[in-house]
């Protein structure tokens, strides 16, 4: 099993000015701020890579030019998900052969199967490779609540390994760590508290803006510095909060874009934040 702990970007998506394709160059430069920024691990092809508005063949040539730029460099994770097992597998067998790290892998998502056909979903992809996975939660988009007894269940799935918690649910958080379940906090508002209910690491959307930050948050954490900690997650949790409580992507990367990094927008029919939601966004800025 490979370790996975720290803070994990869902890498952004961008795409040229048209939204007909992928600006490599620009996603090969993203790449390497977060790797100078020190994040632990980058995610590719997950909700905050857009995902659902890429074709199959941009899910695989994205993955293998995020894998190429990182090079070893920092750990590397794949968003595999499909509503169909098989592709679903062809999806973590292609994962596999870039050299991914660990699969992120949802249940059937829109109207799933019972909890015997995710459990059979997740069973089949976990034997179709030999790479660590993680089970991912979100039901809010999925549809389907992967339990503290599940998720539990799962975890008895020999490479199955990891679970990413989106609910933002600080009850649900404590309850799956203190189950002995390794544990990624996917709630932007929630990453301070994630970490100290000991879990091992963030999926931080956010992140794509704020990568030092980030880093920084979780250094703190893992020294104990609680103080300086709680005084960092004060100044950022302005931002944080705006991002997870209106357009979750189009916020990031509007984020992103007013610090300085080119994020672009996000693929159309997902619309721009309008004139007074980047008001708001503006303001929680000032902060920083």
């Amino acid at each position: 099993m490979n370790k996975l702990s720290g803070i994990c970007t869902p890498i952004c998506t961008i795409f040229t000015e048209d939204g007909s394709r992928i600006d490599e160059s620009a996603q090969s430069a993203h790449v390497e701020t977060l790797i100078e920024a020190g994040v632990h691990v980058i995610a590719v092809c997950g909700g905050t890579g857009e995902f659902s508005f890429l074709s199959r063949q941009e899910r695989l040539d994205l993955t293998e030019l995020v894998a190429r730029k990182i090079d070893g460099r920092t750990k590397l994770i794949v968003h595999v998900s499909a509503v169909m097992t098989e592709e679903t597998i062809e999806y973590a067998k292609h994962a596999q052969g870039v050299g991914a790290d660990c699969l992120l892998v949802l249940p059937p998502y829109f109207e799933g199967p019972t909890m015997a056909g995710c459990y059979e979903h997740y069973a089949k992809v976990a034997d179709s490779v030999d790479v660590d996975i993680m089970a991912y939660n979100i039901p809010v988009h999925s549809g389907i609540d992967l339990s503290v007894e599940f998720c539990q269940q799962l975890m008895e799935i020999d490479n199955i390994n990891y679970l990413k918690d989106s609910t933002g649910d600080f009850i649900r958080l404590q309850q799956l760590t203190t189950a002995g379940i390794r544990l990624f906090n996917g709630a932007d508002p929630l990453m301070l508290h994630g970490l100290m209910a000991d879990a091992e690491g963030c999926f931080w959307g956010t992140s794509n803006a704020l990568p030092k930050e980030a880093v920084k948050l979780y250094d703190l954490c893992q020294q104990g510095l609680w103080d300086d900690a709680m005084a960092l997650w004060h100044r950022i949790h302005g931002v944080n909060d705006f991002i997870w409580n209106n357009p979750f992507n189009p916020s990031v990367k509007a984020l992103g874009n007013l610090l300085g990094h080119n994020l672009g927008l996000c693929r159309r029919p997902v619309q721009p934040l309008t004139e007074e939601e980047m008001g708001r966004l503006k303001q929680a800025v000032s902060f920083l």
